[in-house]
């Protein structure tokens, strides 16, 4: 950037000397290779002490007319110089960005990256299956919290004080809670039915104080359970779905039905046997273990252990807030573990809880 050519100066001298200044910062910016070295540079002709400075210092001694005429000029030459300054700035941040764009260059003709595929864990697979079969039967799924109470946990299904599942040898209790009625990680998705059935009674206790039928309870309970127990085909942590169907009406024949038309869909496979065996627990009574035999493939011929059952205990049923000689109905309680298990061959729980992705990318 020159001088205007519209400014004469009052000396030739004087104007040499600016557009020799000029000139310089010119020469002295273009060399600086970075910002750095062009701020050093600055220094030297706009700084505190620079020329540009030095020579509005030296107009001191000059008349108010002269002083009017070389500080113009003067100025003219400080903005030519600054002009250069912004101007080789712009040109070093420019080459910055473009070394900057050259380093992390992406050749957009290359195939992307893409994450793996992932996938439902296995049990939550046969959770899955197991609320969709029987939420076409018309079940309820119910959830609850897995930090139970001792009420629904082991007294409202009828568990007495002295049953050995109360033992710490057993059951993980935690804080809270009192002495009487401590706290404890739920042993069985049990206490869902109690806690389904006693808030449908209070929704429909009005028809029930009148006499009039209740809805019916059908429902499932599945999740998380914990118990102290650990080794091939059992886990301190583990899986539970709990079933539930109460009416005025509802018998065995109807626990028959729901559960082999769930095994048989659950299995895909109508080659399927189911056989109840006399057994006990404190909330059903009578009370059977569920068993099922393949027909034909590589567990063909062995009885299986799938499910608890029995009828509902009277208490347990005066618990959810029921008349028993009016309302009675099934109960049934499996292990989605065991049922994933089955279903893809697998023949170690811990697997399933061991996080290994070579084994659980088999399911994608």
């Amino acid at each position: 950037m020159a001088l205007s050519p519209f400014f004469v100066f009052p000396h030739e001298t004087h104007m040499n000397e600016l557009d020799a200044l000029v000139d310089s910062a010119r020469v002295a910016f273009a060399q600086a290779a970075t910002p750095a070295d062009l701020e050093n540079a600055k220094a030297q002709y706009i700084g505190k002490s620079g020329r540009i400075t030095e020579l509005m210092k030296g107009m001191a001694t000059l008349s108010v007319e002269e002083k009017k005429t070389r500080g113009a000029a003067i100025n003219l030459a400080k903005q030519a110089i600054e002009a250069a300054l912004a101007e080789r700035r712009q040109a070093l941040a420019d080459a910055e960005l473009q070394a900057q764009l050259k380093a992390e260059a992406l050749d957009v003709t290359l195939p992307g990256r893409q994450r793996g595929q992932g996938g439902l864990h296995p049990v939550s697979l046969t959770l899955e299956r197991i609320e969709a079969i029987f939420g076409s039967q018309g079940f309820e799924v119910a959830e609850g919290p897995e930090i139970e109470s001792d009420w629904f946990n082991f007294t409202a299904l009828n568990t007495p004080e002295d049953h050995p599942a109360r033992s710490m040898h057993d059951t993980f209790y935690v804080e809270g809670g009192s002495a009487k009625a401590p706290n404890l990680l739920r042993t069985h998705t049990s206490p869902m039915q109690i806690r389904h059935a006693v808030q449908h009674v209070k929704r429909h206790r009005a028809a029930l104080d009148a006499g009039l039928p209740m809805p019916e309870i059908r429902v499932i309970a599945p999740g998380r359970t914990y118990r102290v127990d650990s080794d091939a085909t059992h886990s301190p942590m583990f899986h539970q779905c709990e079933g539930l169907w109460i009416g005025e009406n509802v018998s065995f024949k109807d626990l028959k039905v729901v559960f082999t038309d769930f095994c048989r869909t659950f299995f895909e496979s109508d080659d399927l046997v189911l056989r109840f065996r006399p057994s006990f627990f404190p909330f059903t009574e009578p009370s059977a273990e569920i068993d099922i035999q393949f027909q034909s493939g590589p567990l063909a011929g062995r009885w299986l252990e799938v499910a608890g059952s029995g009828q509902v205990h009277p208490n347990v049923v005066r618990n959810m807030g029921l008349d028993p000689e009016r309302y009675i109905g099934f109960a049934f309680g499996m292990g989605p573990d065991r049922l994933t298990m089955l279903r893809y061959g697998v023949n170690d729980l811990r697997l399933f809880f061991d996080g290994d992705i070579r084994f659980l990318s088999q399911f994608r």
